[in-house]
């Protein structure tokens, strides 16, 4: 026999009622699950600040990649770990701002020795060595960039770079010397920052317009000089070339006349040779048509 249950009518609104409230439960644990985590990404570092409460201050702990606990009145500063391109250029086609970890600021002017204005194009390569050491000697986010290596290493450059001449700047080997000293200098100034420098590449210089026609119309007298030097050099190599081309025609003639000559005589001699032969051979046909005719007349003469 069958047990016939009655069935309980839920009413729509108790449902609607109940799914709100399970979606308000998920989103208040949400907002709760964010506010009190932060997760430090790859190729990143933590450190966390407390701002009130036991403990105030910079937790002197560096946290790695990962989910960590952030309590009430406290914040976790992520700093990147990998290598970090700092492009000090004026130039639209020197800029690459979209990459990560690609910073674009002003190109640095040096003024030279002699009051002349090279702009010049300058990369820096870093990277963020001691998280903790930043944080508390510059302070959060990218203030270590704006705060410590972008006027740092303009100031560097300007008083290193300022000691060249405007021409040293064509001379490689003194600008890049010029760049060691630079980059030795931001390396002394940073590292008590937790700041490791890596290298400090002039990739590109420009004169002022004045200096530059300057510059310009010497470097054409100078390769004018050298041209007329070099042409100069050129027609006495090919003056000596062509006595020596001449000289060993002369011998080569010299030469083929002597063999002619050597070559008639030897046929002379041969010639002689011959003559020679043939007339002592005639001289012995004749002796023997002699003897011959001798004999048949003492022979006639005895019949």
């Amino acid at each position: 026999m069958a047990l016939n249950i009655p069935r309980i009518n839920v009413p729509i609104t108790w449902r609607l009622r109940r799914v709100w409230l399970i979606g308000a439960g998920l989103l208040v644990l949400l907002i709760g699950y964010n506010s009190c985590t932060t997760y430090v990404k790859p190729g990143e570092a933590g450190v966390k600040q407390i701002k009130f409460g036991m403990g105030k201050g910079i937790e002197p702990f560096v946290y790695t990649t990962g989910l960590h606990y952030v309590g009430a009145g406290e914040t976790i500063h992520r700093f990147p770990m990998r290598v970090q391109v700092l492009e000090l250029s004026n130039s639209r086609a020197e800029r690459s701002e979209d990459l990560e970890g690609h910073r674009v600021a002003p190109g640095v002017n040096i003024q030279t020795s002699e009051g002349y204005t090279v702009q010049v194009d300058v990369t820096v390569l870093y990277r963020v060595a001691d998280p903790l050491k930043v944080m508390t000697t510059i302070g959060p986010g990218r203030l270590f960039e704006d705060s410590a290596v972008i006027p740092r290493a303009q100031q560097d450059l300007r008083r290193a770079l300022g000691e060249l001449d405007a021409e040293d700047f064509y001379r490689g080997n003194k600008r890049t010397e010029k760049a060691r000293d630079a980059q030795a200098a931001l390396e002394v100034e940073l590292k008590d920052k937790g700041i490791e420098v890596m290298q400090v590449l002039v990739r590109r210089y420009t004169y002022d317009q004045r200096y530059q026609q300057a510059i310009e119309q010497r470097k054409i007298q100078d390769q004018t000089v050298y041209k007329n030097e070099a042409e100069a050099k050129a027609a006495t190599a090919n003056a000596a070339k062509n006595k020596i081309v001449a000289e060993g025609a002369a011998s080569v003639q010299v030469e083929l006349a002597r063999g002619e000559a050597e070559v008639k005589k030897l046929e002379a001699q041969a010639d002689l040779y011959r003559r020679q032969k043939a007339a002592d051979g005639d001289l012995l046909v004749k002796l023997a048509e002699a003897q011959g005719t001798e004999l048949e007349n003492q022979a006639l003469r005895a019949g």
